[in-house]
């Protein structure tokens, strides 16, 4: 198995960062197998969704829906309505595993890959890419 870290800025806002070209750079030399994807954070995921006709920011609303930033959340460090953020992971989980045939992702026409962060107090998310083979 073939692993490697990358670094992504998502900056001190709710944000989904489509991460789709980094994870295909990173099995571009490989023939058929999977990659993994995970975010070794307790408050960021990953998403397969279409970007660039509003669905991030759709899906950015709909997570403020469910899981508000308002002082229910028994976890209060950080920045009021923190607790959410830790609470996401199990909305939109840390992992993602995806098709490589030839040395491409198998998506669907409109899919990306994405990083999904609602913690504005952490803007640096690493983001860990394992390829492995058929």
């Amino acid at each position: 198995m073939r692993s490697d870290v990358i670094t992504v800025q998502t900056g001190s806002r709710p944000a989904v960062r489509d991460i789709t070209a980094e994870a295909q750079g990173f099995v571009s030399s490989e023939g058929d197998g999977l990659l993994h994807v995970f975010v070794p954070h307790a408050t960021a995921g990953l998403a397969i969704i279409e970007t660039g006709s509003g669905s991030d920011d759709d899906l950015l609303r709909a997570l403020d829906d469910l899981l508000p930033t308002d002082d229910r959340w028994r976890h209060r460090h950080g920045s009021p309505g923190h607790g959410r953020d830790h609470v996401l992971p199990a909305f939109v989980p840390p992992y993602a595993t995806l098709p490589v045939l030839g040395g491409r992702l198998a998506l669907g026409t409109w899919q990306s890959l994405c990083l999904v962060d609602t913690n504005g107090d952490n803007p640096v998310r690493q983001v860990r890419f394992s390829f492995l083979p058929a």
